[in-house]
């Protein structure tokens, strides 16, 4: 008989930000198929189950997403309970299109559970919504990455409020299409990097600022773009944690 998959979003990387019903299947999960943006806390959650990292992480040596999809089919093939743990959401940006259908192609039952997207916890920690009555009615969330058959897409979404999912590097670039499309210099950014985390950052800049480029990040980096961005007038300071703070 084949065992069943589960695709389970963590959600952005606090441990308790997990759903329950995502948190009660790694409880009982016998084998466990991590995402490297799954933090050691996480994992405290399926101390029980087999862990095998299958991490991919931008610009880094990582393992073929063929091979995560051959892996989770024998995974199946073996265990009655998997789970393949997704940073995030498994539907944003998770590559479960591809999962889904090797899965599916050998006939084995797959079950997902949604995790809190990164964007979501990243308004929730900066206090800053991402929709405004009268200001912005409309989101977009992108990333300027590409399969590796595919050329780069060059055009952004046309919305009110832009939020860039592994935005470190492109940024810049993104920047500057927006100031070239008349977008305001000083149109508000707001970029966390490890969202949700202990060493959590949070930057407020500007479009042109923006365009300049980033520093060097440590971890993962979502750039939020647009007038919803705004510094309330009484807005208490970010409770931004540096590294080992």
């Amino acid at each position: 008989m084949l065992g069943k998959v589960y695709l389970i979003g963590a959600g952005p990387g606090a441990a308790d930000l997990i759903t329950v019903r995502g948190a009660r299947l790694l409880a009982q999960a016998e084998v466990v198929l991590y995402d490297a943006l799954v933090t050691p806390e996480m994992l405290d959650l399926c101390r029980q189950a087999d862990l095998i990292s299958v991490g991919k992480r931008s610009g880094q040596r990582s393992a073929a997403q063929a091979d995560i999809n051959r892996q989770l089919v024998e995974a199946a093939q073996r265990y009655r309970t998997v789970v393949r743990l997704k940073g995030g959401d498994p539907m944003l940006f998770g590559r479960a299109d591809e999962e889904l259908r090797a899965l599916e192609a050998e006939g084995i039952e797959v079950e997902i559970v949604p995790g809190i997207t990164t964007a979501v916890a990243a308004a929730a920690a900066t206090k800053q919504p991402l929709t405004k009555r009268g200001v912005a009615r409309s989101v977009a969330f992108f990333t300027s990455s590409t399969a590796p058959d595919q050329p780069d897409h060059p055009a952004l979404p046309e919305t009110d409020t832009l939020v860039q999912y592994m935005g470190g590097r492109e940024a810049a670039a993104t920047a500057e299409r927006l100031l070239a499309e008349g977008r305001r210099a000083d149109l508000p950014v707001v970029v966390v990097e490890n969202c949700s985390r202990a060493d959590e950052r949070i930057l407020r800049l500007t479009l042109a600022t923006l365009a300049h480029g980033l520093e060097m990040s440590h971890g993962p980096m979502l750039v939020m773009i647009g007038e919803a961005l705004q510094r309330r007038e009484h807005q208490a300071p970010d409770a931004s944690h540096a590294p080992g703070a």
